[in-house]
């Protein structure tokens, strides 16, 4: 799996997506354009390291956009009353995410944050064990300029 963050997980299985729901998709995605955000704090779930992204609002917006059309498919199957946006690092066990939250504080520090545009959103699937890319839907320049 590439370094990533989720948009809206799970979602449904590869057989059910057709080209209705991927234009439904693309029409979401068509009123949200592209975005930097930057990666300079470290966070944990339990057994997690990650990297926060900074602003994280677009990644909710997008994930509550999606949300709200395939209301079945709720983030995270509803656990959670927050979506937390998130670039995993590390998972395992408490004592491996605390040795990754160490060395990742330490570089950020020393290094400084990471900076990037979220120009995509790529569906993909692992029916087969295995993540792959299904379709990618670009992100505008200007989500307002719609033909």
């Amino acid at each position: 799996m590439p370094a990533h963050i989720t948009v809206l997980f799970p979602f449904m299985g590869p057989e059910c997506i057709d080209a209705a729901v991927l234009e439904k998709c693309a029409g979401i995605f068509s009123a949200h354009g592209r975005f930097a955000f930057q990666l300079s704090s470290v966070g944990r779930f339990p057994v997690t390291t990650y990297l926060e992204p900074d602003p994280s609002e677009p990644f909710i917006a997008l994930t509550s956009a999606l949300a709200r059309a395939f209301p079945e498919f709720q983030p995270y199957r509803g656990e959670f009353a927050t979506v937390i946006p998130h670039l995993t690092v590390a998972q395992g066990d408490a004592a491996q995410a605390e040795i990754a939250s160490s060395v990742l504080k330490s570089r950020l520090k020393s290094e400084g944050p990471v900076y990037s545009v979220c120009k995509a959103v790529t569906l993909i699937e692992n029916s087969s064990g295995r993540w792959r890319p299904m379709h990618v839907f670009p992100l505008e320049l200007d989500p307002r300029r719609q033909p």
